[in-house]
């Protein structure tokens, strides 16, 4: 009968709330936890977040119960940083103490969470993974060895963008970039492009494939706040992602099974030759590691690239008077003849402030990636227990008026006031993280970001499709893993 699930449910969530009461009391609990919001029977404060966006209605909550606060989400614990005192003696006093993942279930599909460089606690397969990333691709010496390719790919994406000045179509900026940046990961694993820059009917489908991971690792999910749920997958989070993840995987396997078949003789000096190389060693990793592995260079490589690029661009053409001086200071450093390369990028200061802005303002990760206390740890005056969920806000700390003078502002030239990087140094401008559990891919991501910029700058003006004037913008968010426009960006490029 049809009340019979819903009576299935009532039952589990009754079984998970006395369980976990239970386990609650054999627990120590006797720290002192930050202050929380009055929280309702069951649900907690979920009745609470379901007003906004997550990163929104926390940043809201912060305000009145403190930068350092404890939200009760269902069964589970979870405590938000929104301060970047906080979230500096957080990493650096007590990194070791959470360097383990709170795993959402959806992620848990194929076992991805067992065998992801993402999402492993820190232990010697993790610390494999990340050497494998840091010495193949990561490493200045790979990055400099691997411009040309770069500079490739950013090339044909300048000819693709001429081809549509020419005949005057409006270009998806965000799905440009994704295809190039998938095409320069893709080159770099497997030697070949996966997709076209120049399918304008449709969305190529791996990168449909890609977004829906990304989309589906970050929506609401029963399961994360009732753990008891996880059993049933009550509303198919992790059964979407198996079937994303198959669909992902038998490409990969099609790259590896041609690779292994001999039909490929030259020897490629990519990625998969050097896993496949390091078949008999004691640090060799199998398939099933190999497939995880790829899918989360794709993912989060792919990803927070295109869409840091799509928002600087609309905050370029939502701003003239920046965009201006920011095209200005190109064309005085880079002879018009000349494209823009690699070496370029330190003479541009103000292009590197532009990023800088546009990361404060939209990180891509608007929470960094969740954190579990292993063991009790000390934070401010509070005292949290182990297995307790983490969070920091990052897009709550880029907007805290106490931190930024003018913080919804677009203001590059605040970073000519003050020294800020984004490489994990400094919490006020950290959206890749710090401690052992920063982004590995940051070098990359930071020349592919500053040279296709420079390269839509140098080479084109920009307009709004049908005559939008710029302040009538959509700028409004979509709330994933990553943080995109909700409305994508689709600009004109006009040639000066």
């Amino acid at each position: 009968m049809w009340w019979f699930p819903w009576i299935f449910l009532a039952i589990s969530l009754s079984s998970c709330i006395l369980i976990t009461r239970a386990i609650a009391g054999k627990r120590n609990y006797n720290a002192q936890l930050p202050p929380s919001p009055s929280s309702l029977p069951i649900i907690g404060n979920l009745h609470q977040i379901l007003k906004d966006m997550p990163h929104i209605s926390f940043a809201n909550l912060a305000k009145i119960h403190g930068p350092v606060m404890t939200l009760h989400l269902g069964q589970m614990t979870t405590i938000v940083i929104s301060s970047p005192d906080t979230a500096s003696e957080l990493i650096h006093k007590n990194d070791i103490a959470i360097s383990s993942r709170s795993v959402p279930d959806s992620v848990r599909a194929l076992r991805h969470h067992e065998l992801s460089v993402a999402w492993l606690p820190a232990n010697a397969q993790w610390k494999n993974l990340r050497r494998i990333c840091s010495t193949e691709l990561f490493t200045s010496r790979r990055l400099d060895a691997n411009e040309s390719l770069r500079t490739e790919k950013v090339r044909e994406l300048i000819a693709y963008i001429s081809e549509c000045c020419d005949s005057h179509r409006v270009v998806d900026v965000d799905r440009v970039v994704f295809a190039t940046t998938l095409n320069l990961i893709s080159n770099t694993i497997f030697s070949v492009d996966l997709v076209r820059l120049n399918l304008d009917s449709k969305t190529p489908e791996f990168i449909d494939l890609i977004k829906e991971i990304m989309k589906e690792a970050a929506s609401s999910n029963l399961s994360d706040f009732f753990p008891c749920l996880k059993m049933i997958d009550p509303q198919g989070r992790r059964r979407s992602m198996t079937a994303y993840f198959k669909r992902l995987h038998a490409i990969f396997d099609e790259n590896i099974d041609r690779r292994l078949s001999g039909s490929c003789v030259a020897k490629h000096d990519d990625l998969l030759d050097a896993l496949l190389h390091e078949g008999g060693s004691s640090t060799s990793i199998d398939r099933c590691t190999i497939k995880s592995l790829f899918s989360d260079l794709f993912a989060a490589g792919s990803d927070t690239s295109s869409i840091t690029v799509e928002w600087a661009m609309a905050e370029l053409i939502r701003n003239p008077r920046v965009m201006a001086r920011a095209r200005a200071e190109i064309a005085t450093v880079i002879e018009p003849d000349k494209v823009v390369v690699e070496s370029d990028i330190e003479k541009l200061h103000y292009l590197r402030a532009v990023v800088k802005e546009t990361l404060r303002l939209h990180p891509p990760l608007p929470f960094l990636l969740p954190r579990e206390t292993e063991s009790r740890i000390a934070l401010d005056q509070y005292m949290i227990p182990e297995g307790v969920r983490v969070v920091v806000n990052m897009w709550a700390i880029g907007r805290d008026e106490t931190v930024w003078p003018e913080p919804n502002e677009f203001r590059p030239e605040r970073f000519f006031e003050e020294e800020i990087d984004f490489k994990g140094r400094d919490f006020k401008l950290s959206p890749f993280g710090a401690g052992r559990r920063i982004c590995p891919g940051i070098p990359l991501a930071s020349r592919m970001v500053h040279l296709v910029l420079a390269s839509l700058l140098q080479r084109f003006e920009w307009k709004l499709e049908d005559g939008m004037e710029p302040e009538n913008m959509d700028m409004s968010e979509e709330f994933g893993i990553s943080l995109s426009m909700a409305v994508p960006l689709r600009a004109v490029p006009v040639v000066p």
